[in-house]
């Protein structure tokens, strides 16, 4: 086949060995691999990823047109699925944001109630789910969970009291707590770093999209004069939806590269391929205790548990009073709803391009801090201006924050690029999405009642939040870059006292893509800015 040659001049098309006893010595199961502190260990093959049995040990090579033809596949059949499944969760989760101004039977701190039940949900089963979903089949997992908060989504059309809504959001919460680190998961599977900022912004992009389906569609049922009540049946409609999409995902999306059914075996390995020198593995289903450790010993987790709270809190605000606080300035309820809508549009393109440009400058640092600002300034005018009964000025500010909606994206991707090991990704995914959820709990409280109509001490809060988040991310950059600088010093030094050839480096490099090492642990895993 003239797209593909091996390192070792063995056709594809042949049986080859993932690792072979001349390699390994006499136990042909163990690898030896140099870790980041010069030691020498043998790991286990099963203890490595599910890649290691098909694409082995030694990198295949293919031309750049063979591999831009695989990526522009992989981008057709995975990623519309993504950005599906992101855009059902968030309209899902928003619904109350539109039924709130719909004549929703709950209100006043009752309603603030009904909304962090959906995060105390998500507090409770993010750990549990993450693990459970390591041991399962990704795709299908999470396919399930869509399904079942569909039908969740749908009882709300019958419930009748507060007890009801909470439980039903509590569970909703549950169910939805897999969805975005598993969607990191996926990419990591498919994506080399330099195109995660990219991929993961267009499924966020599906996010943000939802405002505009989701307040066209509030906006249409508000003429809806038939026995149903308009919030009810928008329940009805969305619900549906969900569970459409669940089933989508079960039969179309592969759980790994490994097993994708819409590529052939050649192309599998090609896909495996294009992630192997990002050495940030695929997929393994073994639970490591270690890495669970060194993730909670890792400074830069606890630096983005404070990057991820200063989001999370104006998140649960902004999410069940975005629609309530349009309202404030001066708008009917059918004018807020269709304000929704180029907010929506305003952080659509912001999350795409600033995710594009990520990628070209291999810089998370420098654009989440530039495309945070607005959210600064946004807030400010808003905080210091509104009593000034000026709707235009209020609306603009409100519209110019959602510039800053590739904040939380750009964190995803900077957790993506920046984490080796199966276990400790799995661990980071759900701290970070763990960490978001108390800091939306606390959000749903920021804006009280007491505080209404302007909500100035929850405004002012989150300019505070901003400011600090910002300090947080300079922090986490000048980390990774320190960290990048002591892992050339150690490969050097490697080098220098084994006698390494450039071909052994990259031979070492190949050999240890695929072993489920950490990013702590692995000599040549680099850190993105």
């Amino acid at each position: 086949m003239p797209h593909v040659q091996h390192s070792s001049e063995i056709a594809i098309d042949e049986k080859i060995p993932a690792y072979s006893e001349t390699e390994t010595g006499s136990d042909p199961s163990a690898i030896p691999v140099v870790k980041e502190d010069g030691s020498s260990e043998e790991i286990v093959s099963s203890d490595g990823d599910e890649a290691l049995k098909l694409a082995g040990t030694h990198a295949h090579q293919f031309d750049e047109q063979y591999m831009k033809r695989l990526r522009r596949q992989i981008d057709l059949h995975v990623m519309p699925i993504l950005v599906f499944v992101y855009f059902t969760q968030f309209l899902d989760k928003n619904i109350l944001s539109y039924a709130s101004i719909m004549d929703f039977p709950v209100d006043g701190i009752l309603y603030n109630d009904v909304a962090q039940a959906f995060y105390m949900g998500f507090l409770v089963w993010m750990f549990p789910t993450q693990y459970i979903g390591q041991k399962l089949p990704i795709a299908k997992y999470l396919g399930v969970n869509i399904i079942l908060w569909g039908g969740l989504v749908m009882l709300h059309a019958v419930c009748r009291n507060f007890s009801g809504f909470y439980a039903l959001r509590f569970f909703l919460g549950m169910l939805e707590a897999c969805v975005s680190p598993s969607l990191i998961l996926i990419v990591t599977q498919w994506y080399k770093q330099n195109e995660r900022a990219t991929r993961i912004g267009w499924f966020y992009f599906g996010n943000l999209s939802t405002s505009v389906v989701g307040g066209a569609v509030a906006y249409a049922v508000t003429f809806y004069q038939g026995a149903i009540a308009p919030w009810k049946l928008l329940y009805l409609i969305l619900g549906a939806l969900a569970i459409t999409c669940g089933v989508v995902l079960v039969i179309y999306l592969p759980d790994s590269p490994v097993n994708a059914k819409f590529l052939s075996e050649e192309e599998r390995i090609a896909a495996l391929e294009r992630v192997r020198l990002d050495q940030a593995g695929t997929n393994n289903k073994h639970i490591k205790r270690y890495q669970v450790v060194e993730t909670f010993k890792d400074i830069r987790t606890w630096i983005m548990f404070l990057i991820i709270m200063c989001i999370g809190v104006p998140n649960g605000g902004n999410s069940a009073f975005s629609s309530i606080i349009t309202k404030t300035f001066g708008w009917t309820t059918r004018q807020s709803l269709l304000l929704v809508m180029p907010r929506a549009a305003i952080g659509g393109f912001a999350v795409v391009f600033v995710g594009w440009l990520s990628d070209r400058l291999h810089d998370r640092m420098t654009l989440i801090l530039l495309f945070t600002l607005p959210t600064l300034i946004g807030m400010i005018i808003m905080t210091t201006m509104q009593h000034s009964g000026n709707k235009g000025v209020l609306q603009f500010a409100q519209l110019f924050q959602d510039l800053s909606a590739p904040g939380f994206p750009l964190c995803y991707a900077w957790n993506a690029s920046n984490t080796g090991g199966h276990t400790k990704k799995v661990t980071v995914n759900a701290f970070t999405l763990f960490t978001f959820g108390v800091g939306s709990v606390v959000g749903t409280y920021i804006f009280l009642p007491k505080d209404a109509p302007g909500y100035i001490p929850g405004k002012a809060a989150i300019v505070i939040l901003t400011a600090f988040m910002m300090g947080c991310c300079a922090v986490m950059a000048w980390i990774n870059v320190r960290w990048n600088r002591q892992k050339k010093a150690a490969l050097e030094k490697l080098v220098a006292e084994k006698g390494w050839t450039e071909e052994d480096v990259e031979r070492e490099r190949e050999k240890a893509a695929f072993l489920d090492l950490t990013d702590r642990e692995n000599v040549f895993f680099t850190y993105t800015r």
